[in-house]
């Protein structure tokens, strides 16, 4: 059965196959004309040269109708895990005749699942139908397709004509970040170390002086840093923005993307260290972040794509800073590699081994994450310097 599915498959993209009325016409023809053949009869040879005809114009028509529509896709807009991303294709009729009774078959990448059929009643000549439809992403990643498969029966129903239209789409699926009230991996690195962070740290929540100049209000900006009087006397709102003390240290987001993780848990990493990275940013941080494969990397949207495409035992490219970082990794022996002043997020379910659990213990603080806990709770939890394996 499924080598004659592809056969007719073969014959659909190529030339044309029958539909169910079409093999039951040709069936019909056959007999008509066996029976004429026989008996001699002028009606049957009439009978089944009709038929014939019909089948063979039913045969012509459908590939005609596909030959004047052209198919555009429009640019994908990037999303994050767990949303909807939306799809638009533009089928252009350049055709004097209307085009009827269509299906336009998007043909999605494997891990979304079947193709995606969407029918289309009419395309009026000289035209252009718009075709919008969602689909919901579970997972991050950079999703490439490309093509579009146009199909039709039209006008008899008796066969089926499938052409193919270049058609590449891009979809890039973020991660997700966590909203993050607080978190001491970040609020609290290198304030043992650098004093001038710490100031830093302390001018994010001043009210008074460190004022550089006034803006207009944008939307997450904290209410304390609404500067009153002033806008009063614009009728707007104003916020101060605060001068940011010089020096102080870079924080570095390390992703072991080239050790080899369980695929749950590298996922969750993922999410751990975009949600880090944008806590880090909101906080006016200068902040970046570093993979195996493509080494250090700034900017929201930069980071994004990168968090996007990362894979885990990916070959690394540049050999990991020698700064203070914020290091997220399921070996615990790597931690024993680490700078002064970094940190560490440890996924020891990744590779435990069997056997009693022993503790060891670190000179660095860190977070050890647990499979059953909510990460945005375990990363607001307070820093730990044991860990166990």
């Amino acid at each position: 059965m499924n080598i004659i599915q592809k056969i007719a498959d073969w014959l659909e993209n190529r030339a044309v196959t029958p539909a169910y009325a079409g093999w039951l016409l040709s069936g019909m023809t056959v007999f008509f004309f066996g029976s004429a053949t026989n008996t001699m009869a002028g009606w049957l040879y009439a009978l089944s040269g009709g038929s014939l005809a019909l089948l063979v114009v039913a045969a012509v028509l459908p590939v005609k109708s596909l030959r004047s529509l052209e198919v555009r896709r429009r640019p994908i807009e990037p999303v994050s895990a767990g949303d909807q991303i939306t799809i638009e294709l533009e089928i252009t009729n350049r055709d004097r005749q209307p085009k009827t009774l269509l299906q336009v078959v998007d043909i999605l990448p494997f891990v979304w699942g079947k193709e995606v059929i969407r029918p289309i009643e009419v395309i009026e000549p000289n035209s252009t139908y718009r075709d919008t439809y969602y689909i919901e992403v579970p997972q991050r990643g950079i999703y490439r397709w490309q093509e579009v498969h146009l199909r039709t029966a039209a006008p008899l129903g008796l066969f089926w004509c499938r052409r193919s239209r270049p058609a590449k789409a891009v979809a890039v699926v973020y991660p997700q970040v966590l909203p993050l009230s607080a978190c001491p991996l970040i609020d609290r690195i290198g304030q043992e170390d650098s004093p001038q962070l710490y100031n830093r740290s302390r001018s994010q929540t001043a009210t008074e002086g460190l004022t550089r100049n006034l803006r207009p209000y944008r939307h997450g900006d904290p209410t304390r840093l609404i500067h009153w009087r002033t806008s009063a006397r614009y009728g707007e709102l104003r916020v101060r923005e605060l001068e940011v003390a010089a020096g102080g240290q870079d924080i570095i987001i390390a992703l072991d993307s080239g050790a080899l993780w369980e695929a749950k848990e590298f996922e969750r990493a993922v999410t751990v260290a975009a949600s880090l990275y944008f806590y880090a940013s909101k906080r006016l941080l200068n902040v970046k972040l570093w993979t195996a494969g493509t080494g250090l990397v700034s900017g929201n949207r930069v980071v994004l794509e990168t968090l996007a495409a990362v894979n885990a035992g990916e070959e690394a490219i540049e050999n990991r800073s020698k700064q203070s970082i914020i290091w997220l990794t399921p070996n615990t022996t790597s931690l024993s590699t680490l700078s002064q002043g970094s940190r560490w997020v440890l996924w020891p379910s990744a590779t435990a081994e069997t056997g009693e659990k022993t503790l060891v213990k670190h000179d660095l603080p860190g977070l050890e994450i647990r499979s059953d806990r909510p990460l945005e709770l375990q990363l607001q939890d307070s820093l730990e310097r044991a860990i166990s394996y």
